[in-house]
């Protein structure tokens, strides 16, 4: 596996230049492709900064054609196949949603992984190397352009819960592959569903519980048909994940590579991580009524506190269940620069098979 040590020192050092002048970029089009149309990060930070942002900072000469991959009536795991094929230039989606063509890419968001917002940025900085490496092997020498995260993921339930424990049983939605076997591991059963079908589901008792980002859920009115929030982050948080086609990339200008990446990192990347904090809090006042939800009507749902034990349980069944079930599944490369990335950011080591 390649690591693109010297783009990381030039993206280091591009970063760290003097603007370009706007008017020096050459005249470009884009396609861009975004994450779920209905949830605040598309609406408030991807379509702000592809469809307004970047022809404003450029004086016009960089144009973007923006949709979601959901209004072009896609799936999330469709979108970085069909950039690899030169369908659209830029595309964005939920890392979980590609683990069956990029198994790797499971091991930047374990659940438990990064408890805290910034556990979670610090395992993002230290695997991106990784992620390009990643994208570019799997999706026909894609680019990686940014690594954004949700709100972290979890547990929504139209049951009464007291705790981790009293998952077993259980019938949850999970937001990906990992996060149904850690649910697993504490005896509920992990059910595939589509976000879209999580509503009705939990209203017709085909779940009992469905797991995603707090804010995320309360957009999508999950709220009004669940009963307990469980805030304990056990899907993660499915970070949201930017790639651009290989061939369009190298076929772009040094200066606008350079300045893209510039503006990606503080235009975008920068906003949406200082914003997640936020997010986490109004999340789970809009859901429960308790404190302030400038988004709309608040919810009622009931509070469920993790305590220690959940912590500790948790913690466990990540070490022995599912990151042993991932080291399953990818090369003994992955698994020691999972070590030497996530591992020594964390603390949690990956045993090789």
């Amino acid at each position: 596996m390649k690591t693109h040590l010297l783009g990381t020192l030039t993206l280091a050092t591009i970063l760290a230049a003097g603007a370009i002048p706007a008017q020096e970029l050459p005249s470009t089009t884009l396609s861009y492709v975004g994450s779920w149309s209905s949830l605040t990060l598309y609406k408030d930070f991807e379509q702000p900064f592809w469809g307004q942002h970047l022809t404003e900072a450029s004086d016009g000469q960089v144009q973007v054609d923006v949709t979601t991959f959901d209004q072009m009536g896609l799936k999330g795991g469709e979108v970085f196949s069909l950039l690899s094929k030169g369908v659209f230039d830029i595309g964005s989606t939920v890392g979980d949603y590609t683990v069956s063509d990029a198994p790797e890419l499971e091991g930047m968001d374990m659940p438990m992984i990064a408890p805290e917002l910034e556990n979670a940025r610090d395992v993002v900085r230290a695997y991106k190397p990784v992620l390009d490496d990643i994208l570019s092997e799997r999706f026909g020498g894609a680019k990686l352009i940014a690594a954004v995260p949700y709100p972290p993921q979890v547990v929504f339930c139209n049951a009464e819960i007291d705790g981790l424990a009293s998952l077993e049983g259980k019938k949850i939605r999970a937001s990906g592959r990992s996060t149904a076997e850690f649910l697993e591991s504490v005896g509920a059963e992990g059910i595939t569903l589509a976000f879209s079908e999580v509503p009705g589901a939990l209203q017709r008792g085909v779940i009992d519980c469905a797991v995603t980002g707090s804010l995320s859920g309360y957009s999508a009115g999950w709220y009004e048909v669940s009963t307990h929030l469980y805030p304990l982050p056990v899907g993660g948080w499915d970070y949201v994940v930017t790639a651009m086609n290989g061939e369009a990339w190298e076929g772009m200008a040094a200066e606008l590579q350079e300045w893209l990446l510039r503006q990606v990192e503080q235009h975008y990347e920068q906003p949406v991580w200082d914003n997640a904090a936020r997010e986490v809090e109004e999340g789970i006042a809009c859901l429960t009524g308790n404190g302030e939800c400038a988004q709309g009507e608040p919810g009622d749902m009931t509070l469920v506190e993790a305590s220690e034990e959940d912590f500790d349980l948790a913690q466990r069944m990540l070490e022995e269940q599912v990151l042993p079930a991932w080291v399953g599944r990818v090369d003994a490369d992955d698994v020691a620069r999972w070590n030497e990335t996530i591992g020594e950011v964390t603390g949690v080591t990956a045993s090789e098979r």
